[in-house]
């Protein structure tokens, strides 16, 4: 009875899952199906310029964009030179914050609405810094790169091992330690 119950209740579960992630696509919003808003640069800095797209207003079909998030306000998509795609630009003022900002154009024919996200930086991707090289935090690689110290080293592991390797054969034959 239990194994039967088991099973019946892993089935469910499996089909409940399964069903969930069918199911994400026709609830995950506005723009399922039809295409988001694409941000690019992804990333800016305060006062440059951003340009949006999107296909989700069909071919030929503007929109109006806000940008309101970030303090730039609204602007007009036009119909791109690419296959159904609107676009527009506006302009990051020099006073907004870093952080991220939901963009959002409503197409005209359907007040269809759709997203993308801006994030704002103080530095652009051109002018950060990557680290190099490793992190110095005083642990391990006490003994530095000298050879000398580094053969000793693993000598002593070598006698450690064989020395183990030598009691464990004793004890197992019955010598005795």
């Amino acid at each position: 009875m239990r194994r039967t119950a088991r099973l019946l209740t892993g089935t469910a579960l499996a089909a409940a899952a399964a069903g969930l992630t069918t199911a994400a696509p026709a609830y995950a919003g506005e723009t399922a199906g039809t295409g988001g808003l694409t941000v690019y640069p992804a990333s800016v800095v305060p006062g440059e310029r951003a340009m949006v797209t999107t296909a989700a207003c069909g071919k030929g079909g503007s929109a109006a964009g806000d940008a309101g998030a970030v303090g730039a306000g609204s602007f007009p998509l036009a119909p791109g030179t690419g296959e159904g795609e609107a676009t527009g630009h506006f302009q990051v003022p020099p006073s907004a914050q870093p952080g991220t900002y939901e963009i959002v154009a409503t197409c005209g024919d359907d007040e269809r609405r759709v997203t993308g996200d801006l994030v704002v930086t103080l530095t652009s991707a051109a002018e950060q810094v990557y680290p190099r090289g490793s992190v110095k935090t005083g642990v391990g690689g006490a003994l530095g790169p000298d050879p000398v110290q580094t053969a000793a080293g693993v000598a002593a592991l070598a006698v450690a091992a064989a020395g183990g390797t030598w009691l464990l054969h004793r004890r197992a034959r019955g010598d005795g330690i």
